[in-house]
């Protein structure tokens, strides 16, 4: 299966580079789509966004459809639903690009990912035909409807109902959703509803439906250009040609199509990371104090490593995930399976990437943020819109606590012994190799210790699987980066590729410290564990390198550029 190659190649044993996708490896055809994506973004977009920011809807609305003639909306549906089939690499492209638009990458991601999705992956064939060519064109635009205000985290306990009129040829459906995005001018509503009190089920309903209405305009912290509202359902009568996939299934149409959300949550986190690196930068470079520019102190230069460093590490992992995906859609073409198998196979990756996008970028803003001192609070400055506009990747498709919670359940019933990771004993990141060697096994050796302690349930032991959720994102992310850089050196030498060696290199130290130092706060819970603590301790060793100068190092290479670079 798909999802037990997955975690066996990340956890369980050795990843070659040969194997992992890197945005070196971007095609042709990725860079043009990257290219157009981004030109009409600061073209189309960025001339629009004081108007979208005011919510002049009409806008919005314009640019989705301009959107759509371009091809961004269908760029990663399948050929014979009326998309371009270029694959999720160009789809992650595509979010990350689109992040320095704000508020319209949501109102954007809203119509390409959840909104699109349900439709293009679980549709019935008519269902497809008559709605999938004005949504892809942008003509109309959906909303995804599941969120309630007694069920959010917890999707199962929704309350709006759906009943089967009397005869058959209808549901009424009665409810209130809450926090709908694009739900303003929405043409289509992607709503859960149960039937029969238990039966959670998927409809398309129309806004012209009887019943159905929008509340105001909910006054939110950042991102105040896209529209949010609640969603009232007042004895709404819904063809029963309208259910998407099967009565009673519902749910797992809500979790693969969130599984997709999150990763392209994640590509469009990463793009926001290198704007908030490009503008810190910039500013720093601009901004006097002493008789000399802040970039040149070296407070500074090690936060702007760090950013480097994180956003490194984070992209790394995000095309790597980009790739496997888009293989295993591709396999799932030639295999005939279904999308449910598929996205399932990579919920633990899409979990991850969204947990560590959505921090990295906090962390990355809030200390651009900090760069800029006093002018960074002010309203006339970017970052101060980042900042406000940041804070809600970690709450929305699940917030990143219960993200957690379901990678550490999955990991744990998922779960397959360690073959041992061999790793060349040569080559500019040998020690690095031999960290995350020892992750890895503290990773099967933590999973031991909560066996033994008898603490295995995920969903009571909550802090057990922050920190095993944690460590795995530690893991993969770490891998990531190391495999991304040496595939880098393998094809065009070390001296080009200095920054990602030095990125690596960081990364993985500081991060194998931090996973020993939390995990020993854990070892009274899990009954002092002696093999566990033996394995902390192993990570705590200091690194070999002269981590300062490294991070000095990599500073100097951005704050020339000026952006993120790598």
């Amino acid at each position: 299966m798909i999802e037990e190659k997955e975690i066996n190649s990340f956890l369980s044993g050795s990843v070659v580079p040969e194997n992992i996708f890197t945005p070196e490896d971007f095609s042709e055809e990725h860079k043009m789509i990257a290219d157009m994506t981004e030109k009409f973004v600061l073209n189309e977009v960025m001339p629009a966004l004081e108007k979208i920011e005011n919510q002049e809807f009409d806008e919005t609305v314009r640019l989705i459809k301009e959107a759509g003639e371009l091809g961004l909306i269908g760029a990663d549906i399948p050929e014979l639903d009326g998309g371009l089939d270029l694959g999720k690499v160009c789809g992650a492209i595509i979010s990350e690009k689109m992040a320095i638009s704000r508020s319209f990458s949501i109102t954007f991601g809203g119509q390409t990912g959840i909104g699109a999705l349900p439709i293009a992956y679980f549709g019935s064939e008519n269902q497809k035909d008559k709605y999938l060519p004005f949504l892809l064109t942008g003509e109309k635009i959906a909303a995804y409807a599941l969120t309630e205000p007694s069920a959010g985290t917890d999707a199962m306990g929704l309350k709006t109902t759906a009943k089967l009129s009397d005869d058959g040829k209808y549901y009424v459906i009665n409810g209130e959703k809450q926090w709908i995005t694009n739900s303003a001018f929405a043409d289509i509503f992607i709503v859960y509803a149960k039937i029969d009190n238990d039966k959670i089920t998927t409809f398309i309903v129309e806004k012209e439906y009887e019943g159905l209405s929008t509340g105001p305009e909910e006054k939110k912290m950042g991102l105040k250009g896209s529209s949010t509202r609640s969603l009232i359902l007042e004895n709404v009568k819904v063809p029963v040609e309208n259910v998407i996939g099967e009565i009673g299934r519902g749910h797992i149409i809500a979790f693969n199509v969130l599984n997709i959300g999150r990763f392209k949550i994640s590509s469009t986190a990463l793009g926001t990371s290198k704007r908030s690196i490009e503008l810190a930068t910039k500013y720093a470079n601009d901004r006097k104090q002493f008789h000399k520019s802040i970039s040149s102190f070296n407070l500074i230069k090690q936060k702007i490593a760090d950013m480097t460093i994180q956003t490194f590490a984070n992209e790394s992992s995000v095309y790597r995930t980009a790739g496997a995906m888009q293989k295993g859609f591709e396999e799932m073409k030639a295999n005939g399976t279904g999308y449910s198998e598929t996205i399932a196979g990579y919920a633990v990756e899409c979990s991850m990437n969204k947990v560590m996008s959505s921090e990295t970028l906090d962390f990355v803003i809030d200390e651009a943020v900090q760069i800029h001192g006093g002018y960074g609070y002010m309203g006339e400055y970017e970052v101060e819109t980042l900042y406000r506009d940041s804070r809600i990747n970690r709450i929305f498709e699940g917030t990143n606590e219960i993200n957690r919670i379901i990678i550490a359940s999955t990991l744990l019933k998922n779960y397959v012994k360690q073959n041992h990771s061999i790793y060349p004993e040569n080559g500019p990141l040998q020690h690095e190799k031999q960290t995350l060697r020892l992750l890895k096994d503290y990773y099967h050796v933590a999973i031991q210790a909560i066996h033994q302690a008898s603490i295995d349930n995920m969903n009571e032991e909550q802090e057990c699987a922050a920190f095993l959720a944690n460590l795995a994102i530690s893991i993969y992310t770490s891998e990531s980066a190391i495999l991304r850089a040496e595939k880098a050196i393998n094809q065009s030498g070390e001296e080009q590729n200095g920054q990602k060696l030095d990125c690596a290199k960081v990364f993985i130290h500081e991060t194998a410290q931090r996973s020993a130092i939390v995990g020993l706060n854990l070892l009274n819970h899990l009954n002092d564990h002696e093999e566990f603590s033996h394995a902390a301790g192993r990570l705590i060793a200091s690194s070999k390198e002269n981590l300062v100068e490294t991070k000095r190092r990599i500073a100097d290479r951005v704050i020339a550029a000026e952006r993120y670079i790598v």
